[in-house]
């Protein structure tokens, strides 16, 4: 979603419940979205790219986006991108060493969600410096027709590092490592509910793909209506983004939940006799438990499972993974605050109601789980990798 007037920044203002003081030039923000009642339609990168340029990259961020820019009035050009748009993330340790090589010059000076031009051969893109993986990271942002030849040059400078292209499941285990929660996989955007309609009706005609079929969900928690799946900022341990220092969508629900939240954010640690009991029961007489995927199930389908404190219902478990760097079954858990601190044991109930289902222990523990590297000084690294 490329922005661009004089009443851009003022829009994302509008839409987002982050602060805009001081935002230059060259800077990323992790934006949230929501809505009145404070629950996320969305969120995701937002680039400035000039005084009066803003680029927006998101899932469900940018149909909320589109559609709160047309119903406004602002005095600014909105532009959506599609296949005339890449982007290509390269993760990890080696990240910065490998982009210098391939870019051929320094990389150092750009700061932790800062951006800047920079160029492979002929090809000019922004480079961002992110890091998806809880590691240092970057991400590259040009021309559609540049994409291939892009991603092959780092692919053949990158075999001296060694590179791997990670799939669907593996990719996403990082997401549950340093903890970023993913929309339709640890929440819903709140698009489902009467006070919606408008919207709903709106993402039928220029998102069509967003409204025609129901969320697919499984999992042992009970729920009533999609609502239950939807999750604030607050929730997902995003609060310190939070400024209630201008107007925006959200703000006297948003400001309530900061006085007095009711869950936040942790990973479970399960526990691995029970885990391996899953796995055994394929081999013993009768009905076996659900099998769990590994490392992770595929995207395209929310699987929540009911968290309990003996018998009482206490919190979701999402994105269920196996962990291969710490050799554990982990997950994200939206929990009550009251039973959020790390070392407090739980009850996993994992299959579907009217299935067998295992009660598998489990441990809080802080979400991430692994250490952030993501801002880790560049300018003190070794000129050369592994040195």
């Amino acid at each position: 979603f490329h922005l661009q007037g004089p009443d851009a920044l003022q829009f994302f203002s509008d839409v987002s419940v982050n602060g805009f003081s001081g935002y230059e030039v060259g800077q990323a923000k992790h934006l949230s979205l929501c809505n009145e009642r404070g629950k996320l339609m969305g969120e995701g990168i937002l680039m400035r790219l000039a005084g009066d340029e803003f680029l927006f990259t998101s899932g469900p961020g940018v149909p909320w986006v589109a559609y709160r820019h047309e119903q406004g009035g602002y005095r600014s050009r909105a532009t959506l991108f599609g296949a005339e748009h890449f982007i290509v993330q390269v993760q990890g340790p080696a990240s910065l060493y490998l982009l210098e090589q391939v870019c051929g010059e320094s990389l150092r000076d750009i700061g932790f969600m800062r951006f800047r031009r920079a160029r492979i051969g002929d090809m000019a893109f922004d480079l961002l410096r992110q890091g998806m993986a809880g590691e240092l990271g970057y991400e590259l942002h040009g021309r559609g027709d540049d994409a291939q030849a892009i991603h092959q040059s780092i692919l053949d400078a990158g075999r001296g590092f060694g590179i791997r292209r990670l799939g669907g499941r593996t990719k996403m285990v990082n997401h549950v490592e340093a903890c970023f929660p993913t929309p339709s996989v640890d929440y819903l955007p709140a698009l489902y509910g009467p006070d919606q309609q408008p919207y709903h009706d709106w993402c039928g005609k220029h998102f069509r793909s967003m409204v025609t079929a129901r969320p697919s969900t499984a999992g042992s928690l009970r729920f009533d209506d999609l609502s239950a799946l939807t999750r604030s900022p607050v929730e997902l341990g995003w609060a310190k983004s939070i400024r209630c220092d201008h107007a925006f969508t959200g703000r006297a629900a948003l400001e309530a939940e900061l006085a007095s939240p009711r869950r936040k954010m942790v990973t479970l640690v399960w526990n691995s006799e029970d885990v391996i009991d899953v796995y055994a029961s394929l081999f013993r007489d009768g009905e076996p438990y659900e099998p769990m995927e590994m490392p992770r199930n595929l995207l395209g389908c929310m699987h929540v499972d009911d968290v309990l404190d003996g018998d009482q219902s206490v919190g979701a478990s999402t994105s269920r993974c196996y962990s291969h760097s710490f050799r554990q079954m982990l997950s994200l858990c939206t929990i009550d605050v009251a039973r959020g601190e790390p070392g407090t044991p739980v009850t996993v109930v994992w299959g579907a109601p009217g299935r067998p289902q295992k009660r598998v222990r489990a441990t809080v523990a802080p979400a991430p789980y692994k250490r952030d590297n993501r801002r880790i000084d560049v300018a003190a690294l070794p000129a050369r990798f592994g040195r």
